[in-house]
């Protein structure tokens, strides 16, 4: 940008000192406009001769070179510079444009690590972060960046997640706590035992996510590539017919007239404007997207977003918390300390919440050797082999599948009923808490007109309706298992209009089917889920709903600008070509139409890059 910087001033100056002085011989005039042409076209016309030599003729180098080259022949040698002086003016604030929109995508790129401290034979070693293998344990220092994913087995640090996250808030970190690559660590010293592979770390993952979302292309985009390639043929021939033809037909027509019409008429054509600014609208809002922790993985899921009608929800860890604790335990026939102990040893290998809960619920030591058998039973719960015991922990489907006399419990909450030897033993209650930030979230969705907001769970009946009624949700489908939920979406994406989007948000891990099928699939807490950057089209990096609702404003926001952007500049150079053609409009109008314009619509584009973190 220097370079071409300077270029323009020098190139400038020799313009303006032709203009100023009264040289007393033209050519000493005109051969400094030459060399002012030379400085600021010289790689234009590079540029344009290489294209053509490749069978990639009609591009902007092309109809730039050929106008201007045009001019001098027709001996309008101040025009042919400004064309060329204006469209690199052009081309700097262009650059200048996109670079703004890069540095809100190059703090995120930051988090890339350049090495590790690997702990090798009681020595630390610096290495590269591909060369650590898994279970080695890496050292953290104040200042440093986390190189791998794994959890703490020495010291304690608060993180800096705003990278990852967009959020401001250290996390603190202490022994047997996960750690995330990309992070910085604050203050201490930590050990690090590596569970992920560099290529397998959530910092890998995140980098090839943003690296790559400009090569899936939105509509908007595709327009635009496709009416540059028909568009620019055509006004190159209708200004070659304009040159040659009315010189032939009308009497008293001046062919230098006519070419200068023509001249001016393809400088107007060029389609930069529109080229430049659409791309860059939505690099913009992918980049502001980014600084407020939303991952977009391409212009297309950013497009299709403006046009959301049906939102459906994931239940647990989206709308609630996803942090279960057990509210009660009703034993029968046993202690209550046996009822825990059976249930905590059926889910010790799960990690789903309400495992998790159940285990710190039971709060001792949990003896491997005692678990014979565990075998999952979707969407039912789990059947074990607890020393020698055969023990089923589920939902009512399980006990009546099994034929097991229950009393049921009505409380709100998730039931865990549990049978030893087919016999009912009792049951655990566990609760989870609706998010503050879902209210707000469904109520700003209502506002931005979002036809309907849905509720998939597979939790009991009462507890879903509970949750949908306190959030004011428009629908919820209670008790499904995973190909539940996918009949579910299938059924909504046919009352959906042809252009409407149906857009899904869970955690990317259990629900994948779900995302897969959906226009638009959103994985909330991508933080800590490897299957949510694989699985969703936009990632939320935090926990927080309303991000959704940030992620569709900035969608609008998006389009708007491009809308705009497309009408102004067509409108303008089909005006400047009629003029063009007419012989009103000379080459400085011509400039402006193709230049100004550009300038215009960069500035507009530029908007989008006015994200808050509120």
């Amino acid at each position: 940008m220097k370079k071409k910087g300077f270029k323009i001033i020098i190139a400038t100056i020799l313009t303006l000192i032709s203009f100023i002085i009264d040289f007393n011989n033209d050519w000493i005039k005109n051969i400094l406009f030459i060399i002012s042409y030379i400085i600021v076209g010289f790689e234009i016309v590079r540029k344009a001769i290489k294209n053509i030599i490749r069978g990639k003729v009609f591009d902007e180098n092309f109809l730039m070179t050929v106008a201007t080259l045009g001019a001098f022949i027709i001996g309008e040698f101040p025009e042919a510079v400004a064309v060329m002086l204006f469209y690199q003016i052009g081309e700097l604030f262009q650059n200048y444009a996109v670079n703004r929109s890069r540095k809100s995508i190059s703090n995120l790129m930051d988090i890339r690590p350049d090495f590790a401290n690997v702990q090798r034979d009681g020595k630390i070693q610096r290495v590269d972060p591909n060369d650590v293998k898994l279970g080695e344990t890496i050292v953290v220092k104040p200042g440093e960046r986390v190189p791998l994913d794994g959890f703490v087995i020495e010291g304690k640090s608060s993180l800096d997640t705003k990278a990852l996250t967009g959020e401001s808030f250290p996390r603190e970190l202490t022994k047997g706590d996960e750690v995330l690559s990309g992070c910085v660590n604050l203050n201490g010293v930590i050990k690090i035992e590596v569970t992920k592979e560099y290529g397998d770390a959530i910092v890998s993952k995140i980098l090839d996510l943003v690296e790559n979302a400009s090569s899936k292309k939105s509509k908007s985009e595709n327009f635009i590539t496709k009416f540059a390639r028909y568009y620019t043929p055509v006004v190159v021939i209708i200004a070659l017919i304009l040159a040659v033809i009315p010189p032939l037909v009308i009497k008293g027509a001046m062919f230098s007239d006519w070419l200068y019409r023509a001249l001016s008429f393809l400088v107007v054509s060029c389609p930069c404007a529109l080229v430049i600014s659409i791309p860059l609208s939505f690099f913009g809002g992918i980049g502001g997207a980014s600084k407020i922790g939303i991952l977009i993985k391409g212009s297309n899921y950013l497009e299709q977003l403006s046009n959301t009608e049906i939102i459906v929800f994931d239940k647990t860890g989206t709308l609630t918390e996803g942090v279960f604790e057990v509210q009660r335990v009703k034993a029968i026939g046993i202690s209550e300390e046996e009822l825990l102990k059976v249930t905590a040893y059926s889910e010790y290998y799960s990690n789903h919440p309400i495992s998790v809960s159940l285990r710190k619920s039971y709060g001792k030591e949990i003896d491997e050797k005692q678990i014979v058998k565990i075998e999952e039973l979707s969407g039912r719960g789990i059947y074990s082999i607890i020393g020698e015991k055969n023990v089923l922990v589920g939902n009512e489907k399980l006990m009546n599948e099994n034929q097991i006399e229950f009393a049921k419990c009505d409380d709100v909450g998730t039931i865990l009923y549990v049978a030893i030897e087919g016999k009912y033993v009792g049951y655990i209650l566990i609760s989870d808490k609706i998010k503050q930030d879902s209210i707000n979230t469904i109520k700003s969705l209502k506002k931005n007109n979002i036809k309907q907001t849905v509720m998939l769970t597979g939790d009991r009946k009462n507890v879903g309706e509970n949750v949908a009624r306190e959030l004011g949700l428009d629908k919820v489908y209670t008790e499904l298992l995973p190909d539940g939920k996918v009949e579910k979406v299938e059924e909504l994406l046919k009352g959906k209009s042809k252009t409407g989007k149906l857009v899904f948000v869970g955690d990317g891990i259990n629900d994948a089917p779900v995302l897969a099928i959906s226009d638009i699939g959103i994985a909330m807490g991508g933080l800590g889920a490897d299957a949510a950057i694989e699985a969703a089209d936009i990632v939320i990096m935090t926990d927080e709903p309303s991000k959704i609702v940030k992620a569709i404003d900035l969608s609008k926001k998006t389009m708007r600008i491009v809308r705009e952007n497309i009408l102004f500049a067509i409108s303008v150079k089909i005006f400047v070509l009629i003029l063009s053609a007419l012989g009103i409009a000379t080459m400085w109008e011509a400039v402006f139409a193709d230049v100004g314009v550009s300038c215009i619509a960069i500035i507009n584009a530029l908007r989008i890059l006015r994200v808050k973190n509120k």
